[in-house]
């Protein structure tokens, strides 16, 4: 079994709730729900860069990788890893703010919450 270290794994599942909070308050709040749920992704993005190993440098891998213009690596945790920063950099991009939306970043919280789970080994 793969372990991180407490420090880490505090952040990760800290980053969790709060993107998970984020989520919620998008849905009660719909005038400012764009950045909320803009802010969920990032939240939960930090989460799985620090469930997966060091934050910049996690997110050096996949800055690079955007940046090489690849269309996808053999790696599929690089893969989604990358597909996340994508979302969060067209959607911060967007002028247009869809309802759905809300429910595809819950989606996406959702999932990076499991992965969090799987390498911290506590519910996120």
């Amino acid at each position: 079994m793969y372990g991180i270290g407490d420090y880490r794994k505090g952040w990760a599942l800290r980053y969790m709730r709060e993107a998970r909070a984020e989520v919620l308050a998008a849905q009660k709040t719909p005038s400012i729900a764009q950045s909320l749920i803009l802010e969920a992704m990032r939240k939960a993005q930090a989460a799985l860069y620090y469930s997966l190993g060091d934050p910049s440098f996690m997110e050096g891998i996949v800055i690079k990788e955007i940046y090489e213009k690849r269309q996808s690596s053999e790696d599929p945790v690089l893969n989604f890893l990358v597909e996340i920063e994508r979302a969060i950099q067209r959607f911060s991009q967007s002028l247009n703010f869809r309802p759905e939306a809300i429910e595809e970043v819950n989606g996406l919280v959702q999932f990076a919450s499991d992965v969090v789970e799987l390498f911290t080994g506590e519910k996120a």
